[in-house]
């Protein structure tokens, strides 16, 4: 019989947590995303399906006048290896788009560089002014900007970031006609079911309007520039597959990373376990924690763990220590200043 817990306490298979929006433990103490899990095994083939309708797609899309693939490149670890597969295992012609937060770590920055250089990617930064991006982060940090539901992915601040990141990189393939859009999300982040899907232009244009609305409030009609436009939106046939080769793909961290390491990528030592480039992450983590007493990565870990791609001793250690303040206090003097 599932129960909710009035006790703070870990699925003991993955590790949500009891203060997990909706949750409930059955007489094990597995949560009730456990329950419904099919298993690895069933996975196994989905994502062999899924891999095949990427190469089918790719044969029907490929163009001579355009790139391939545009990829919403952050520098981190996941995206970097996603660079790698687009571009050596499936010989395509990529566009990386990075957009400069403002907090990107320096040696992340030049990961970028190197990376771009070696696989022989285009590489497109685009930088939004700096008062008006740190603006939005500083009222991310003092007040709700989003519904729940969104929140149980990722913290106020991450969730304004990545909205900027899907505007303009969608925008950018409508522009350009690109196919394809490549995000680096882990099996963590995204289902393999979700793995290569046609991007819904009415479905996205409502995602858009959510977050888009607090952030007009904020910072006016200035951030149009990074979002897609009505008339976009009104041309379907113009619109792109997404693809997360990651979810389909096998996938090992430590593997991972000795592979991207030939590309020049070097993890750098001035952000939290959880990200690979950005230094705001921390501090974004701290505040999503005390305001909703669990981890903005934990839905990602935990469907990590449950994966099997992942052990529940290193997902844990990725949520359960404190915050490092070091790190905290570099970005909230920075935005305090606001």
């Amino acid at each position: 019989m599932n129960q909710k817990s009035t006790e703070y306490r870990l699925c003991s298979r993955c590790i949500l947590p009891s203060t997990f929006p909706g949750i409930s433990f059955d007489d094990k103490g597995e949560c009730t995303y456990c329950q419904r899990y099919r298993g690895h095994k069933a996975n196994l083939a989905k994502k062999k399906k899924y891999e095949q309708k990427f190469l089918d797609l790719l044969k029907q899309h490929k163009k001579t006048d355009t790139y391939d693939v545009i990829v919403a490149y952050s520098g981190g670890k996941d995206s970097t290896y996603t660079l790698d597969v687009l571009v050596n295992r499936y010989g395509l012609r990529v566009l990386a788009l990075t957009l400069d937060n403002t907090f990107i770590s320096p040696r992340a920055e030049e990961n970028i560089r190197m990376v771009c250089g070696a696989l022989g990617v285009d590489l497109m930064i685009v930088r939004p002014a700096r008062k008006m991006l740190r603006r939005i982060f500083s009222t991310a940090a003092g007040r709700e900007l989003y519904s729940a539901k969104t929140l149980e992915r990722a913290s106020t601040i991450c969730t304004s970031c990545i909205s900027f990141v899907k505007g303009i990189v969608l925008r950018t393939a409508l522009e350009k006609e690109i196919p394809f859009i490549g995000y680096g999300w882990s099996p963590g982040q995204a289902p393999v079911q979700a793995s290569v899907m046609r991007t819904n232009a009415s479905l996205m244009r409502n995602a858009q309007k959510a977050t888009l609305q607090p952030l007009v409030e904020i910072a006016g009609d200035t951030i149009l520039p990074f979002f897609v436009t009505e008339r976009q939106f009104g041309r379907t046939e113009k619109f792109p597959w997404n693809v997360h080769p990651l979810a389909f793909l096998s996938y090992d961290e430590e593997k991972i990373v000795e592979r991207i390491k030939q590309f020049g990528w070097e993890k750098p030592d001035d952000t939290d376990p959880n990200s690979s480039n950005c230094l705001l992450n921390a501090y974004a983590n701290q505040i999503h924690r005390k305001r909703y007493n669990y981890h903005p990565y934990v839905w990602e870990i935990a469907n990590m763990v449950r994966e099997g791609v992942m052990t529940r001793e290193e997902g844990i250690e990725k949520i359960e220590p404190a915050e490092d303040e070091k790190m905290v206090n570099f970005s909230k003097r920075i935005l305090d200043k606001l």
